[in-house]
């Protein structure tokens, strides 16, 4: 998502009584995005206050790699990786994203991404479902591809297989690029899954 979208998100949200924090991560660091995101993850929860935050009202979201990136942090555990609690987050909003690497492993990234056993476990949200203590809400464009679609369908499908709450919405008509840029709307497919999710109103 771009500075330009995150701003009109945040603008909104802080209208519907959200404060909505954008962790920057770096793709040149050493350390791995998904390290990068708990670590701000867990900075967000500890240091909530000081921004008048909730910690214990804490939601997470993200689009497309994002999305990923989401669903893997909904399955960590909190308290053996950080000493937090196991349900410090209250709702997930994983908007197009991917939730097992097994077809990603199989694809041409293959090539250009050493992929191991290990690596494709600890990325797949889809088979840590354990470690889920929050609801899940998914998003996907009726417009996007057939493999992001089926990849949502399946994880909304095993989450509640599971025993736990998720929600799928499809927005007819959706491209991937038009469901990121949908944040930023209250009445669009993905503002509209954000707010419902918190249980907040748009102002």
């Amino acid at each position: 998502m771009s500075a330009k979208h995150t701003d009109n998100c945040s603008r909104r949200e802080l209208l519907a009584l959200a404060v909505l924090i954008a962790a920057g991560v770096s793709v040149s660091a050493k350390e791995p995005l998904v390290d990068q995101v708990k670590r701000a993850i867990a900075f967000v929860y500890r240091n909530a206050g000081s921004f008048n935050g909730g910690a214990n009202r804490l939601y997470i979201g993200g689009f497309s790699s994002g999305g990923h990136l989401c669903g893997v942090a909904l399955v960590t555990d909190w308290q053996k990786e950080f000493g937090l609690p196991a349900d410090m987050i209250k709702g997930g909003l994983c908007m197009s994203g991917m939730y097992d690497m097994k077809p990603v492993r199989l694809s041409k990234r293959a090539n250009y991404i050493n992929f191991t056993d290990e690596m494709e476990m600890a990325m797949s949200s889809q088979r840590s479902l354990h470690l889920l203590h929050a609801p899940v809400m998914l998003t996907v464009g009726g417009n996007e591809t057939p493999e992001f679609q089926r990849k949502n369908r399946d994880f909304v499908a095993a989450v509640r297989a599971a025993g736990k709450p998720a929600d799928l919405v499809e927005a007819p008509n959706y491209n991937h690029f038009e469901m990121g840029e949908s944040i930023a709307n209250p009445y669009g497919p993905n503002g509209r899954a954000a707010l419902a999710l918190m249980k907040l109103k748009p102002a």
